[in-house]
């Protein structure tokens, strides 16, 4: 996969579609797990939310260096993705505040779940501000889904220190969510 990394990265365009059919599975199981933290009515299907993702990595000019690298990569791209439509949901010119209503339900309120991960983003801006290692842990592991060894490799620390970060990430969060 490094070697089609690289391959890709000095334009070779079989390169690419050698690494779409080799991390496709990966990057649709990857955008499962970010949609099913996502509100009952999200319209996005993981499929889509992987090709939207794919066409950003491929336009980015971005210098891969191994495998965990482009799935880190990927995954904020889709967090960004998640995080734009949540912004778009919120916007005042779509609705934002309105509170929909049905005859048989009565008051459901429908925007809470874009304006939590809006929310969720600005924590973690904020954390990446005063910490960016414990945020950047915190991206990979959560929402990309890689294990404390690879986390670790990624950002060049100890599976230990990865540990340690997830635990002061987790409770920043939660302060900073609940605040």
């Amino acid at each position: 996969m490094t070697q089609l990394l690289r391959a890709w990265r000095d334009g070779d365009t079989r390169a690419d579609d050698a690494l779409l059919g080799l991390v496709y599975d990966e990057l649709r199981e990857l955008a499962r797990r970010y949609l099913r933290r996502e509100s009952p009515g999200q319209t996005l299907q993981p499929t889509a939310l992987v090709h939207e993702a794919y066409l950003r990595l491929v336009g980015a000019d971005v210098p891969w260096v191994d495998r965990s690298h482009f799935f880190s990569v990927a995954a904020r791209t889709m967090r960004r993705v998640l995080v734009d439509r949540a912004r778009e949901k919120a916007a005042v010119k779509r609705g934002a505040g309105w509170v929909r209503t049905t005859l048989e339900e009565g008051i459901e309120i429908g925007a809470v779940p874009a304006l939590e991960l809006l929310k969720l983003d600005a924590a973690l801006a904020e954390l990446e501000a005063q910490d960016a290692r414990v945020a950047r842990a915190s991206e990979l592991h959560y929402f990309g889904g890689l294990s404390y060894e690879d986390t670790a490799k990624v950002l060049d620390v100890s599976a230990a220190t990865v540990h340690r970060d997830l635990r002061f990430a987790r409770v920043w969060l939660h302060r900073a969510l609940l605040a």
